[in-house]
């Protein structure tokens, strides 16, 4: 007999709705707020605690000032990247392993029947989160805990910006069965330093010439003119 419930919690509607609150809100998405309200208490996939913090940021993105709301999901989720939504973002960053690693994502949501809308990324958190609630409930846990190590580093990055978003990927690691904690992420370079271009002729060494260390002269000259002798008529080559 076991005094313990290790089943875990259906979660189907909680995590459609917290991918609905990464979503970006426009005047349609908030909307439907006092619904999402609704079912995250329905379902009661989350604790009392968490189900507070959830409540206080639907109060906050109904109140405040659209423009303003959307301004700061902007500022806050596109403009930088400790806090992107794009997984692979933080573990393959530019690399050529991010290209192959979409496409075995795509292929896992083709495998349960899943197909991506045009212009839609695989490896958005939104659309992770709507996969996973299509999965029964022992899986959508596993799979969570697959990407936990990941959603301690957004959690960490929204709390060193005191966002109140932060809630959301607490509420994850929850049902994925992790402790939400702070973890140490690395200090965000500037917007301009992370899409500056690099110097073009950054690191040339300065072996062989004649004066190194010192400006060196660059000279354009025209090349060689090559004289051919004429043929003499009647003459092959």
């Amino acid at each position: 007999m076991s005094f313990f419930n290790t089943t875990p919690t259906t979660a189907t509607k909680t995590l459609r709705v917290l991918a609905h609150l990464l979503s970006y809100p426009d005047a349609e998405l908030r909307s439907h707020l006092p619904e999402l309200q609704s079912a995250l208490h329905d379902e009661g996939a989350l604790s009392g605690a968490r189900l507070a913090e959830l409540d206080a940021l639907i109060t906050r993105l109904s109140r405040r000032r659209p423009l303003d709301v959307e301004a700061d999901h902007v500022e806050l989720f596109d403009r930088g990247r400790g806090t992107a939504l794009h997984l692979f973002e933080h573990v393959h960053g530019d690399s050529r392993d991010r290209g192959p690693a979409m496409v075995d994502l795509c292929q896992t949501y083709e495998a349960a029947g899943l197909f991506l809308a045009p212009g839609e990324l695989p490896d958005h958190l939104t659309v992770v989160l709507q996969y996973a609630s299509t999965q029964p409930p022992a899986q959508a846990k596993a799979f969570l805990g697959e990407i936990a190590h990941i959603l301690q580093v957004i959690f960490s990055a929204l709390l060193r910006r005191e966002a109140a978003h932060a809630c959301v990927l607490a509420a994850l690691l929850d049902l994925a069965g992790e402790k939400a904690q702070a973890v140490a992420v690395p200090p965000e370079p500037e917007l301009d330093e992370s899409w500056a271009e690099p110097v073009a002729f950054d690191g040339c060494s300065t072996q062989g010439q004649a004066r190194p260390g010192q400006p060196q002269p660059i000279q354009i000259v025209r090349p060689p003119v090559r004289h051919v002798a004429p043929t003499a008529p009647g003459a092959s080559s």
